[in-house]
């Protein structure tokens, strides 16, 4: 990057990296929770940290991934979890970047799943064996398997055209004026995020619970 770019120093920084996986609040253990704090959240935060003397000498862009999860959550609260604490640290650091010159941009994708590979599909039997006994006294092996099947599903209708989201990157690292946020996502999913935003609480649990329930 910086050869690339020898005539006006380091210019951009982009923080990609992204774990994700499906279940319950209760199914995971602490150590996932940590886990996915560490590489979706702290490692932005550590890498942005690492090369904010650059970016504030050379007047760069920042450019993170989120998710239009972020928003809202249907079966992976912990991605959801991490996307939207992500959403905040930019929010802040754009408005400090601003008298630096600095352009903090943060992309919205929706579901692209089969783009990215980021989650692969998770049988019933791989979901339970990760049970702790505590759980395995309240939930079953149907509604385990209910619940894969709905994800699965979900993850198998996910766009494959992984380009849109690289051109709303490149676009957020060349253009004289980049957005704030780029959402790349279906007209369903911008729905979705148009009724978290606008609606009463209330209004959203109803919908994603319908969801949840087909």
């Amino acid at each position: 990057l910086l050869s690339h770019f020898s005539s006006i120093g380091f210019w951009g920084l982009v923080n990609n990296a992204g774990i994700s996986t499906f279940g319950e609040t209760g199914w995971l253990p602490m150590e996932t929770y940590e886990k996915f704090a560490d590489v979706n959240l702290l490692g932005s935060i550590r890498t942005t940290l690492a090369f904010l003397p650059l970016l504030r000498k050379y007047k760069g862009r920042i450019v993170f991934m989120s998710s239009i999860i972020a928003y809202f959550t249907l079966g992976n609260g912990i991605y959801s979890m991490t996307k939207a604490a992500i959403e905040k640290f930019c929010d802040a650091l754009r408005l400090e970047m601003k008298k630096f010159g600095v352009q903090v941009c943060i992309i919205q994708p929706g579901n692209y799943a089969r783009s990215t590979k980021i989650q692969p599909p998770l049988s019933a039997e791989e979901i339970w064996s990760e049970l702790s006994e505590e759980e395995k006294a309240v939930y079953n092996k149907e509604y385990i398997q209910e619940r894969a099947n709905f994800f699965n599903s979900i993850l198998s209708e996910g766009s494959s055209n992984g380009s849109e989201v690289v051109d709303a990157m490149v676009d957020a690292l060349t253009s004289p004026a980049p957005k704030a946020r780029y959402m790349v996502a279906k007209l369903k999913e911008k729905a979705l995020v148009f009724v978290c935003a606008l609606f009463p609480t209330v209004v959203m649990d109803s919908v994603l619970s319908y969801g949840l329930s087909k």
